[in-house]
């Protein structure tokens, strides 16, 4: 399949959707939701996903920081709420959500406006899979804890941390980057916002904030250079949370 040139416009592939007459289609009307909150930490990449479906879907909620660095996520109370003490979690009236991936599919069905899947069932799947990619295959690996056990029990070096790192997100980006040619438009797939854009900006984040190399990603960089702009992405980004510091890495 032809395309333009990487980073370029693409025409919407069959079964996705376009919104070609604006940038940043309009949110969806707020709703108030007072009782659900969100367990959150600015730098966790899989909180950040939630923050931007949150904004796009224009739910209200509250939020309450982790600090992940202090280990709060292994205090009695959180456990209480997620017992893998990771974030985010997700407290609604009648029950408690973890897992990013599983917290979106609940807003998606939940609040299906707008949509952040196409509608044909082959287009979801590869939304999806998409998806999958960075939460099952990139994510896992680069995960604070396991950067941690790196160096704390492992004895592993900072050069080869850093190392670690850039392999797995390289292998991951390469084929993302491969797969988005024949389906990216403005976005991962087509013009209009799905789940893969809401996994593939704070992955993005996370490979800049290690410092890996993302030139060979052209496709990649321009869907998220496009989306960074887009206010529901520049509200839940890392800098802009109430309990941001300084410290892009930590420990």
């Amino acid at each position: 399949m032809s395309g333009a040139k990487p980073g370029g416009h693409r025409p919407t592939p069959a079964g996705f959707t376009s919104c070609p007459d604006a940038e940043f289609p309009a949110s969806a009307t707020t709703i108030a939701r007072h009782m659900m909150k969100l367990y959150s930490y600015w730098r966790s990449t899989a909180a950040y996903r939630v923050r931007i479906a949150l904004n796009l879907k224009g739910i209200e909620h509250d939020t309450e920081s982790v600090n992940l660095t202090q280990q709060v996520q292994t205090s009695e109370g959180y456990l209480a709420i997620n017992p893998q003490a990771l974030v985010p979690s997700l407290t609604l009236d009648e029950a408690t959500l973890t897992q990013s991936s599983a917290i979106i599919e609940y807003l998606e069905e939940r609040y299906p406006e707008p949509p952040l899947l196409p509608s044909g069932v082959v287009e979801k799947a590869r939304v999806r899979s998409f998806c999958q990619a960075i939460a099952c295959d990139i994510h896992p690996l680069n995960n604070l804890r396991v950067l941690r056990y790196l160096r704390s029990e492992l004895g592993v070096d900072a050069y080869s941390v850093k190392q670690w790192y850039g392999t797995w997100v390289s292998k991951g980006f390469e084929a993302l980057e491969g797969g988005v040619q024949a389906t990216c438009g403005r976005y991962c797939f087509g013009d209009s916002v799905t789940m893969a854009d809401v996994f593939l900006v704070p992955q993005m984040f996370n490979a800049r904030r290690f410092e890996c190399d993302v030139t060979p990603y052209p496709n990649l960089r321009g869907i998220v250079s496009r989306l960074e702009r887009h206010p529901a992405f520049v509200d839940a980004a890392p800098a802009r949370q109430p309990d941001a510091t300084n410290d892009l890495i930590g420990r």
